[in-house]
C-alpha cells in the first residue's frame, strides 16, 4: 500500500464560487494523480510551529500536477477562513493524498449514475461530472442538488451549459426562485422518484453532504428499492473548519 506523504502545494489561482466559498487550484510537484470522488488533507503551519489540518474533496479530475478544491468558509474555523479569505497566488500550503477508494467513479463504468448532493457536498460529484465530460463517456448522469437558495449554488455557470447526457434537478430548502413549482423543503421521496433513476435500471448512486442529509437521502433510496451495495455515501459534520 502506497504511503501518503505531505507535499508542498502552491496556489496558482483562486476564484469566488459563492459569497462564502472559493475554488482553489494548486500546483503540487510530484502529484501521483487521483480519481474523481477522492479527497485530500490540507495542512497549515503557523510561524510558531502550530499546525491545523482539514480534509477537502477534489473538485476536478486528475490534470498533471494540478489539484482543484472548493472550500466553504466555516465561521471561527482554523483552516477554511485562511483558504477562502487570505491565501493568495504564490502562497503555499501542504497537501496529502489522494485519500479514499470507495466513493469514486471511473470512466470505464457502464451503469447509469445518480448523484445526490447537499450544499458543499456537490464538490466530489462535480469531479465526477467533469471526469465524465473529459473522458467522453456516454454514461447517463442525473444530478439532484439540494441547496438553501440559488445564491448558494456552486458551479452555477458551468452547470448551465449544455452537457448531453447530464440531467440536473435543483432542490431548494429555504428559498426557491420565481417560476419553480416545487416548494422550498428538505429532500423527499418524490424528489428522488421523479429526478433520479428507477431502481430497476441498477444505477450507481453517490450521495454527499452533511450527515443528516446523507442519511435521509440514503434511506429514501433504499425505500425506492435501490440495492444497498449500489449506494455510496460520503458525509461531513462539524470539524472546526
Amino acid at each position: 500500500m502506497r504511503r501518503l506523504t505531505w507535499r508542498p502545494a502552491e496556489l496558482v489561482e483562486g476564484s469566488a464560487e459563492t459569497a462564502t466559498a472559493r475554488t482553489l487550484r494548486f500546483r503540487v510537484p510530484g502529484w501521483p494523480g487521483h480519481l474523481a470522488g477522492q479527497h485530500v488533507d490540507v495542512r497549515l503551519t503557523a510561524e510558531d510551529g502550530y499546525t491545523a489540518q482539514r480534509s477537502y474533496s477534489m473538485a476536478a479530475p486528475a490534470d498533471g500536477d494540478l489539484v482543484e478544491l472548493t472550500v466553504e468558509t466555516v465561521a471561527d474555523g482554523e483552516v477554511s477562513p485562511y483558504l477562502t479569505e487570505e491565501l493568495r497566488a504564490g502562497d503555499q500550503v501542504e497537501l496529502r493524498g489522494p485519500v479514499g477508494g470507495w466513493f469514486v467513479w471511473r470512466p470505464e463504468s457502464k451503469a447509469p449514475v445518480l448523484l445526490v448532493g447537499g450544499g458543499s457536498g456537490i464538490v466530489p460529484l462535480m469531479a465526477m461530472i467533469r471526469e465524465r465530460r473529459k473522458a467522453g463517456s456516454r454514461v447517463p448522469f442525473r444530478l439532484l442538488y439540494s441547496v438553501r437558495d440559488p445564491e448558494r449554488r456552486y458551479y452555477a455557470e458551468e452547470l448551465r451549459r449544455p452537457d448531453p447526457g447530464l440531467d440536473i434537478t435543483y432542490l431548494y430548502t429555504r428559498s426557491a426562485p420565481d417560476g419553480v413549482s416545487r416548494p422550498a423543503r428538505r429532500i423527499m421521496l418524490d424528489d428522488l422518484a421523479e429526478g433520479g433513476w428507477p431502481a430497476t435500471f441498477e444505477p450507481d448512486c453517490y450521495v454527499c453532504g452533511p450527515t443528516g442529509f446523507v442519511e435521509a437521502a440514503a434511506d429514501l433510496l433504499l425505500a425506492l428499492g435501490h440495492a444497498p451495495e449500489r449506494i455510496r455515501t460520503e458525509r461531513f459534520g462539524p470539524t472546526g473548519g
